[in-house]
């Protein structure tokens, strides 16, 4: 039996590889579920997806491979046309076994990856997306994606993708990341992958998110925000007690808010740190890790806190500056500069924090994944509905590489080196999925023969042509008060 070979050649336990067959067909069945139109199609198009041989460069080359029984009318009818319960799958992933990092915590990462479609006249909902090539900066119009995924612990290219939502022109980028990540909380504790009295989880955000206002943003959560800053950033530190108010200023007057100014780019406001840690890496030579506890960035009433109702918030945490010897790609290594919402770090936690953030770029290697082989953005899709059902379906093929894992065998070219169990990449664990699809739950029904229809009749054109939308742009919301009341009288 093709399951016994698999058994066999991933070299784990029966019970290890009994789980994680029954875990893989579970979820294909749940996943069956969660398509509601369309849904045999749908289903056969994502194990199309898995057992294509090579990377995927077309949707309608899918329909060539053995596992897709419908013609390719089907399939571009499933992709328009069909219907996916997203509430019911995103509840399906978080409810799946999850990845935790070393302390037995679970850390999401969130990033934004950008569906480029720079010619698509047709498509609506298209923003300028910031992206990096030939050594400058473009702005390409396209979709923009959010997602949000739970990492692994130590070197790995593998993540459990968690969600993904598409971006609008009129969205505020925190504040729509804020509600999918509190969305994806509640399911996982829902799911009972969270317990009262766990370490609280880990959210990773690169510098592109405000890290004090995503933690603002996600109170009463059990989580914890760690976010890069910018090495041009200013805080301030714990605002003074009575008795060192006094001492500093005898003759009195108003008590300061804040404490004083700690600037990232001189060091002289720096003073002696709360913690500091040295580990000697592998990668990076001598990682050399400094920690300042409690302090926070003076907001003021503009820009994202100028609707903000009452007196601004202090939003303390944890500043830590990570220095290392050498990058892995050469170059000069700049220090890096982090922000934990916690306070009352230890060593230890200072280290699990860096560590936890470098981790974060492993979403990276999904990214690239999902668009170098699954073909996520190769489809040239027209409508934003039609691209999100596809997305979710990338997110599902790449979940069912995530549990055959530990049973794919390891189908390797002559020239590349064997591989331990479980340590497979997912382009190594999908080249073997064809052969452990037999033995996985298939819910999809077989095709009902039927004739072509008739098609479009001779001579007749179409007078609907599609609808020309322009690039949307993002709102730009205004800077002050004046601004704001000038536009919104």
């Amino acid at each position: 039996m093709i399951s016994t070979k698999a058994v066999r050649v991933s070299l784990l336990p029966d019970a290890v590889c009994g789980e994680a067959f029954a875990e893989a067909s579970r979820f294909r069945g749940d996943f069956y579920a969660c398509l509601t139109g369309r849904r045999d199609v749908l289903f056969e198009l994502a194990d199309a997806l898995l057992c294509a041989d090579g990377p995927v460069t077309s949707p309608v080359d899918l329909t060539l491979v053995a596992e897709h029984r419908r013609g390719h009318g089907a399939l571009y009818d499933a992709l328009n046309r069909g219907r996916l319960d997203v509430v019911r799958l995103r509840r399906t992933l978080a409810a799946l076994s999850q990845p935790k990092a070393a302390d037995d915590r679970l850390v999401l990462a969130v990033d934004v990856s950008n569906w480029l479609r720079p010619d698509a006249e047709c498509s609506a909902d298209r923003l300028f997306c910031h992206t990096f090539g030939r050594d400058q900066h473009l702005m390409i119009p396209g979709w923009p994606y959010s997602f949000v995924a739970a990492l692994e612990a130590g070197r790995t290219s593998w993540c459990q993708l968690l969600d993904a939502v598409r971006l609008g022109p009129e969205d505020d980028v925190a504040e729509v990341t804020a509600v999918q990540v509190r969305r994806v909380v509640e399911d996982l504790i829902t799911a009972g992958r969270w317990h009262k009295g766990d370490p609280d989880i880990l959210v990773v955000f690169d510098a592109g998110y405000d890290a004090p206002r995503m933690a603002y943003l996600l109170d009463r959560l059990p989580v914890e925000v760690l976010g890069r800053m910018r090495s041009d950033r200013v805080m301030r530190r714990p605002t003074p007690t009575q008795l060192e108010y006094s001492r500093a200023y005898p003759r009195g007057g108003r008590p300061p808010k804040h404490g004083k100014e700690f600037r990232f780019a001189k060091p002289e406001t720096w003073g002696e740190p709360h913690t500091a840690t040295v580990q000697v890496t592998d990668r990076y030579g001598t990682a050399r890790a400094m920690a300042w506890d409690r302090l926070h960035p003076r907001l003021t009433t503009r820009s994202a806190w100028i609707d903000h109702d009452g007196e601004l918030p202090i939003i303390e945490g944890t500043l830590i500056r990570l220095e290392v010897d050498r990058l892995t790609g050469g170059g000069d290594p700049l220090p890096l500069w982090l922000w934990s919402s916690a306070t009352g770090l230890t060593g230890a936690d200072i280290d699990l924090r860096w560590q936890a953030f470098l981790r974060r770029f492993d979403l990276e290697h999904t990214f690239r994944m999902i668009k170098q082989t699954l073909g996520w953005t190769r489809p040239k899709l027209r409508t934003p509905a039609a691209a999100d059902r596809w997305t979710w379906l990338i997110i599902v093929a790449h979940t069912q590489l995530r549990l055959a894992r530990p049973l794919a065998e390891d189908v390797r070219r002559p020239w590349e080196r064997p591989m331990e169990p479980n340590r497979l990449t997912p382009a190594r664990v999908r080249r073997g999925f064809r052969n452990l699809r037999p033995a996985l739950h298939c819910p999809a029904r077989a095709p009902k023969p039927s004739r072509p229809g008739p098609g479009r009749p001779l001579g007749s054109k179409n007078q609907r042509p599609a609808t020309r939308y322009d690039v949307g742009k993002t709102v730009r919301r205004p800077e002050s008060i004046s601004e704001r009341d000038r536009i919104r009288p």
